[in-house]
Order: structure tokens, then sequence, then C-alpha cells
């Protein structure tokens, strides 16, 4: 497995508190906001995160932004946008031979609104020590991954998400 290196999590945090919605920036393709895509259709949108915790870390969000899930969003909306993070966590769970795969909402109002979803595959054998949160937070390092890997690793998945999409 890749190493983490260390992650400048103040810097981060001054980033995102000012800077316009990237997910906004990415949906309207600004090369400010690129993000590796795995998927997209009308409505969601698929991308690795650009400071992976694990391989294979993803986010999926509705294209339009919406910030509060309780009440941007339709129930159908929901379904709809939860069975894209399903589809993706069948696709991340046989790349990846995942034990478990994290899906989680994070972000507020003052960073981060756009509604976002993590999808995050535990590799099977983890320590336990190593898993959970511990596994998800960027103060224990992200994941340098070269420019072509994050590539070849997005199509990876997005074949991986088509023949998720295609089984069922």
């Amino acid at each position: 497995m890749i190493e983490r290196q260390p992650f400048d999590l103040k810097a981060y945090g001054r980033d995102i508190g000012t800077r316009p919605c990237f997910i906004c920036g990415l949906v309207r393709n600004d090369p400010a906001f690129f993000h590796h895509r795995v998927f997209e259709d009308e409505e969601t949108i698929t991308f690795l995160s650009k400071y992976p915790t694990l391989p294979g870390y993803c986010l999926v969000c509705p294209r339009e932004h919406r910030e509060d899930l309780a009440r941007d969003m339709s129930t159908d909306g929901y379904l709809r946008l939860q069975e894209k993070v399903h589809v993706l966590s069948r696709a991340l769970k046989s790349l990846f031979d995942a034990e478990r795969i994290y899906v989680l909402s994070l972000g507020s109002q003052q960073a981060n609104s756009h509604l976002h979803f993590h999808v995050v595959p535990l590799p099977s054998g983890m320590p336990l020590e190593k898993q959970q949160y511990h596994a998800l937070m960027a103060e224990h390092g992200v994941l340098q991954i070269p420019e072509d890997q994050m590539a070849q690793l997005a199509q990876r998945i997005t074949q991986a998400y088509r023949s998720e999409l295609t089984a069922r």
C-alpha cells in the first residue's frame, strides 16, 4: 500500500473556507477545480478525492448545488443519489477486495457546503487501529498518487461502475 504523506490541514481549512464551491466548479469544468471523474449523468457526478486517505476514495454529489439533505432534496432525488452510492460501493468492493465500504456525508455551511457523500473502500486486512475514522482522517496523512495513476484508477473504477450498472 502507498504510504500516507503529511497533510497541511490548517492550509486546507483556510482554503475551503474562502474559495467558491469546488463541486460546482468541477461541474462547470473549471480547470481550477479539476478532479478525476468516475461517472456522471444529468443529476449526479462521481469523482476521485484529491486528498485520498485510501485508494479508491470517491465522492458522489448531486450536480445541482444542494446543501441540506433534509430540506434541499426530495425523497426520490435522495434515493436516486443513494442508488449511485450503492452502485459505486459494489464497484469499489469488487476492485479493491474491500472488507467494508465507508459512506458518510461531511461538510457544513462554513466549508464544502455542497452536499456530497464520501464512499471509501476499506482494504481487507487493515489493522483495527487504522480503521474507521482513523482511516478517513487527513490528519493521519493523505496518499500522494501521481496524476497518471489517478487517471488510470478513475478509468478502472468507471469500468467497474458500468459493469455493476449493467449487471442489475
